[in-house]
């Protein structure tokens, strides 16, 4: 069976969902194909015996710039983690190190760790100097074009930045970045620091699934589910019953899918191991993440967290959530015992009655961000042919909602309305909801 249209979208994650709503508000018509049984790419949620799941633990950080007037966080219920991190460190002990204006509650131990290690902390802010610019000087991205070039590691090096403070810093970014070797381009560390800087991260009430289905219950179009896109040739797009023939084509799936289908290159990618258990006690976390900042650390979680602490929809009455993530390289899987045991040392808890909820081994959950830094990647290849993801602009929620938008604009572009066309832009009841 053929069908017509004016754009296919291939891919129902946030970077096509987005270019999909852009494409219907310029007024064509859009079909958009997804593999999966579900919207949301990598981002879904599931429920499992009244617990809520995320694959791979993530966060909605409220202060991307790219979700205003395109997302109603509000409609979200957007449950906030505390602004800090919980770090282990040799002794044992535990340092408790926060944001001074978004958790004030933390203040007296984020000074009392500084005060001790004054050294440490000097070399931690001349890492984060370019943060501390005044914007309405100059943007930040301008701050870090004029740096050379460098890894996170290599910025933190030559900071002087050590001991436990450096420690916490690189646990809390490799859960983060999906990285421990420190490889990651360091202006894009810093951006990323500057989002966390500006606002609290947090969890959906219905979890992180229902970012990507409100985005899709405003397009006009159902998303058409369990549809593959088999090849993409031209302005044409073969699944296993129809083949779609558009003015444009958008691959919007993950990298490694997008370079079969267009035959780019293929974008490293990084994995993680995210496990979660039922508690039926804990200790008080206040929603905090934590992090194992020893000299030695003691397994492979990168982070853990009592969830249900900061998210309480996530756990029915009477039970707490935890998670704990650790990083997921080829060939190389994390037992859940070893995972279990790390996570009930960095949070001082037995877990005797920890029961297993859900695990989840993501191999390509974030591209890579390698030195030097790109920011923007071309969506335009021509012939008819777009693509966007977080895997064309920064490796986030952020970079996949501006890829889509990217996108969407490029295939406007493309197709300068004429007179005769019948499917010139404005000719499609597109519509679009509140913004």
């Amino acid at each position: 069976m053929d069908q017509e249209t004016d754009v296919v979208v291939v891919g129902a994650g946030l970077a096509g969902l987005r270019c999909a709503l852009e494409l219907e508000l310029a007024g064509l018509d859009v079909v958009v194909l997804e593999a999966a049984d579900a919207v949301g790419g990598r981002i879904r949620t599931e429920a499992v015996d009244g617990f809520l799941v995320d694959r791979g633990f993530q966060l909605l950080n409220p202060a991307y710039p790219e979700l205003e007037g395109v997302v109603d966080v509000a409609a979200l219920g957007l449950q906030p983690f505390g602004a800090g991190v919980v770090a282990l460190a040799d002794g044992p002990a535990h340092l408790r190190l926060g944001h001074p204006l978004h958790a004030p509650g933390l203040l007296g131990s984020t000074l009392l760790a500084g005060g001790r290690r004054p050294g440490q902390v000097a070399g931690i802010l001349r890492w984060a100097r370019p943060l501390a610019t005044p914007r309405r000087h100059r943007p930040l991205a301008e701050v870090l074009a004029r740096r050379p070039d460098r890894t996170r590691r290599e910025a933190l090096d030559r900071a002087g930045a050590s001991g436990v403070l450096r420690r916490a810093v690189d646990r809390f970014l490799a859960g983060v970045l999906l990285e421990d070797d420190g490889s990651t381009a360091d202006d894009y560390a810093q951006l990323l620091l500057w989002m966390f800087v500006r606002a609290t991260p947090g969890l959906p009430r219905e979890g992180m699934g229902a970012l990507p289905h409100q985005l899709a219950s405003r397009l006009a179009r159902p998303v058409v589910l369990d549809t593959a896109a088999e090849a993409v040739s031209g302005r044409r797009v073969r699944t296993a019953g129809t083949t779609y023939t558009a003015r444009a084509v958008v691959v919007a799936t993950g990298g490694e899918e997008a370079a079969g289908l267009l035959r780019t290159e293929v974008p490293r990618t990084r994995g993680v191991t995210t496990a979660w258990w039922s508690a039926p006690e804990r200790r008080p976390t206040h929603g905090l993440l934590h992090v194992d900042a020893r000299t030695e650390p003691g397994g492979p979680v990168v982070n853990c967290a009592v969830v249900s602490d900061a998210a309480p929809s996530y756990a029915p009455s009477g039970r707490h959530l935890v998670q704990a993530s650790a990083l997921l390289a080829p060939g190389r899987a994390t037992s859940e015992d070893a995972l279990r045991r790390h996570a009930a040392e960095i949070l001082a808890v037995d877990p005797a009655g920890w029961e297993l909820v859900a695990r989840h081994d993501v191999a390509r959950a974030l591209p890579a961000q390698p030195s030097p830094f790109s920011a923007r990647r071309p969506v335009a290849l021509g012939d008819g042919r777009f693509v966007c993801g977080d895997h064309r602009d920064t490796a986030s929620i952020q970079g996949a909602l501006v890829s889509g938008r990217r996108a969407a604009a490029a295939v406007v572009a493309s197709l300068a309305p004429t007179p005769r066309s019948p499917l010139s832009p404005g000719t499609a009841p597109g519509r679009r909801g509140p913004r």
